[in-house]
């Protein structure tokens, strides 16, 4: 029988009833023929509570026990959805991630997913099981631990079982009907949209769109796994949701496909940087291995013979730059006369594939930014995307006039 996948987020079994509702969705493709793979996240605010037990208890914790504690949100919600399942009359079975085994990584709270082997979940499919509820975001380590793979790594769970076992489809349920021009609780023209490229989506994850996890798209886009999105709270359809695919399958694009925003960015400035080969290495260097997410990188010439270097990264990693390059300035690798950090700033992104080909965009987001009188800090940009800093309070100004610029209330 064809496999597909169906994963619920935290709000989609946030209790009983809602495990109940989600429950009668997987029924409804089981009659249809298919043998079903569930992947579960933890009721909704489950791991937030078990998170913070392990830091009451011990605020220099052990990572492996770690695991060991917030992955049982997941088992919960496993068992009690197979229990649903059983008490209607279909046939399921929970499984952990070292039953399966989902083999990962020794990387706990952040590990990577190496390999799910087929033969365990095929072998029961074939002896009557028609769905297997798999606990999402753990697996298991080469050393036999358990291991969890990060915020959000139940989407990568669900996608990566797809991509193992040649689902149809991989159905990604949350509290939102799809995946948006932009946010509607920003724009209240924002449109939903029937179908997205995989690139659109990766960026769009990547830079605020809270979605899909973005580790979850950059595997769906290599295994080609067709992704939809889509509420657990509104009538089933099958043209319900937003299916993220390949771009070949969508037949019209417009140019900008939607606006991204992240308030929650930082600007951080190195004054008087020495302006010689292997600074940038330098300076980045260290910040890479402080575990520190930069994203747009400015550089800017002087006749002194030193530059600013400029870059962006999110505002809890603030503290551990400077951290890591005044340790590297202490060590004699770098040498800049001060760190200036401006955390009242947010990105805001237009992303589409039809900017490869069509040009002008640049031209007109920045018009539309100066027209509303919003200066721009720093740009930088890709063949799909334009992103740019401004001043935190603009931010819902400027999504709101990109979007009308660009008339995304309009479809293709």
């Amino acid at each position: 029988m064809p496999i597909l996948v169906m994963k619920f987020g935290g709000t989609s079994v946030a209790n009983l009833d809602r495990i109940r509702r989600a429950a009668k969705r997987v029924g409804l493709e089981v009659a249809k023929g298919y043998d079903v793979i569930v992947i579960v996240s933890a009721m909704s605010g489950k791991t937030n509570e078990l998170v913070g037990w392990v830091n009451e208890t011990s605020p220099l914790y052990d990572a492996r026990e770690y695991d060991a504690v917030v992955s049982s949100g997941e088992n919960v919600t496993a068992g009690l959805m197979a229990l649903t399942l059983q008490e209607m009359d279909i046939p399921a079975r929970s499984w952990q991630g070292w039953q399966v085994p989902l083999k990962t990584t020794s990387a706990h709270g952040q590990a990577r997913i190496e390999e799910i082997p087929t033969d365990n979940l095929l072998g029961k499919f074939g002896e009557g099981m028609r769905v297997a509820v798999v606990a999402g975001f753990q697996g298991i380590s080469p050393e036999g631990r358990i291991t969890t793979l990060g915020r959000g790594g139940s989407d990568t769970t669900a996608v990566a079982f797809a991509a193992a076992f040649d689902a149809e489809r991989c159905d990604i349920y949350t509290d939102v009907d799809g995946v948006y021009t932009t946010d509607p609780r920003i724009s209240d023209k924002a449109r939903k949209l029937d179908k997205i490229a995989f690139e659109e989506m990766l960026e769009l994850a990547s830079l605020g769109a809270k979605v899909l996890q973005t580790r979850s798209v950059e595997l769906a886009m290599r295994y080609k796994v067709k992704l939809r999105v889509l509420s657990s709270f509104e009538e089933p359809s099958d043209e319900a949701g937003t299916l993220v695919c390949a771009e070949e399958e969508i037949m019209e694009n417009k140019v900008v496909s939607g606006v991204a925003y992240s308030r929650d960015e930082a600007k951080m400035t190195l004054v008087s940087v020495a302006d010689r080969p292997g600074i940038a290495a330098g300076i980045f260097g260290p910040l890479a291995e402080a575990g520190i997410n930069v994203d747009m990188i400015v550089q800017n010439i002087s006749d002194e013979g030193t530059t600013d270097m400029t870059f962006s990264c999110p505002t809890d990693q603030v503290k551990r730059a400077e951290k890591a390059l005044n340790d590297a300035k202490a060590a004699g690798t770098i040498g800049f006369e001060e760190i200036i950090a401006d955390t009242n700033v947010a990105k805001i992104s237009v992303v589409g594939i039809g900017m490869r080909s069509q040009p002008g965009v640049a031209a007109k987001m920045f018009k539309t930014l100066s027209d509303e009188g919003i200066n721009i800090k720093v740009i930088a940009t890709s063949e799909i995307k334009i992103s740019v800093l401004i001043d935190r309070k603009y931010m819902e100004l400027a999504v709101q006039a990109l979007h009308d610029a660009f008339e995304l209330e309009k479809s293709a």
